[in-house]
C-alpha cells in the first residue's frame, strides 16, 4: 500500500508556461477564482467529450490542506472519469485552511460548495444526479454532513478517515438523506477514530436506516493511493450500477446489510 506524504502547499499565484512540461502539467486544471470570486480549482477530464454527462467530484480537504492538492487528488483517483473540483477551507488552519464546524461556518461552507457546483455545471457537461462530495479527515467529516443537508442536490458521499459530523442535527432530514449512498474509509490503528467509535456509528447507520458502505484500511491516520483507486471504484459502481471488487472491504454482520 503506497501511502502519500502530506500535501505539498501550491503556491497560489499563477503558473508559468515558459516550458512545454509545465503547460502539459498545468493542462488539465481551469483555476474559477478570478472569474467568480472563489477560491476554488476546477479539473477538466482528459479527452472530455461535450456530450456525454461527466459525474463531478467535489474533494474537500483536510484541515491545514488547500484547494490546489486537487492536482494531486486527482491523477490517483481518475483523470478520465469525472469533472473535478475543490474549495479552499472557509478559516486558516495549521498553515493552510479548515472548515469551521460552527453554524455559521457549516452555512459558509455549503454555500461555497454550491457556488462552485453551479459554476462547474456552467461550464461543462455534468450529469445533474450524480454529484458526489468527498474528503480527507475534516473534509471527509464535512463531505457527509453537506450531503446529509442536501440529498437531493448529490448522489453520494465519501469519508477517508473523516468520522460522522456530531451537532447541529446531521440527520434532520433523515427520511431524505436514506437515498444517499455513503463512503466511510476507516484506518484501522487510527489514533483520532477508533474502531469503538466506527462501531458506534454503524449503530446509528442502521438505526437511521442508511446506505453506508464501510473499507477498512490497515494503516493509521493517513491517506494512501489504495483508497483513492478505491475511491474511483466505489464512484464508478454508483455510476454504472455494477459491482467491484475492493481487497479492503470490510464486510458487516448481517444486521447491517
Amino acid at each position: 500500500m503506497n501511502r502519500l506524504t502530506t500535501i505539498p502547499q501550491t503556491d497560489t499565484r499563477p503558473a508559468k508556461s515558459s516550458t512545454k512540461t509545465q503547460v502539459r502539467v498545468q493542462r488539465p486544471l481551469a483555476n474559477t477564482a478570478a472569474r467568480m470570486g472563489l477560491p476554488q480549482c476546477l479539473m477538466v477530464p482528459e479527452h472530455y467529450e461535450r456530450n456525454y454527462a461527466y459525474p463531478l467530484l467535489v474533494w474537500l480537504h483536510d484541515t491545514g490542506g488547500h484547494e490546489r492538492e486537487l492536482r494531486e487528488i486527482m491523477p490517483l483517483v481518475s483523470l478520465r472519469n469525472y469533472v473535478s473540483l475543490a474549495v479552499r477551507g472557509t478559516c486558516q488552519a495549521d498553515g493552510g485552511f479548515g472548515w469551521s464546524e460552527t453554524p455559521d461556518g457549516i452555512l459558509a461552507a455549503e454555500s461555497r460548495v454550491a457556488e462552485a457546483v453551479a459554476e462547474a455545471r456552467q461550464r461543462f457537461h455534468v450529469h445533474s444526479g450524480r454529484v458526489f462530495l468527498a474528503g480527507a479527515g475534516a473534509g471527509g467529516t464535512l463531505a457527509i454532513r453537506l450531503a446529509l443537508r442536501a440529498p437531493e442536490q448529490y448522489a453520494g458521499a465519501a469519508s477517508i478517515g473523516g468520522c460522522f459530523p456530531q451537532g447541529h442535527s446531521p440527520l434532520a432530514r433523515q427520511q431524505l438523506a436514506r437515498r444517499l449512498q455513503l463512503l466511510i474509509m476507516h484506518c484501522r490503528d487510527s489514533l483520532t477514530y477508533s474502531v469503538q467509535h466506527i462501531c458506534q456509528e454503524l449503530s446509528l447507520f442502521h438505526a437511521a436506516g442508511m446506505s453506508v458502505t464501510l473499507r477498512q484500511y490497515p494503516c493509521g491516520d493517513e491517506l494512501t493511493t489504495q483508497m483513492l483507486r478505491d475511491l474511483d471504484a466505489w464512484l464508478m459502481e454508483q455510476v454504472t450500477g455494477s459491482r467491484t471488487n475492493v481487497e479492503h472491504e470490510t464486510t458487516l454482520p448481517s444486521q447491517w446489510n
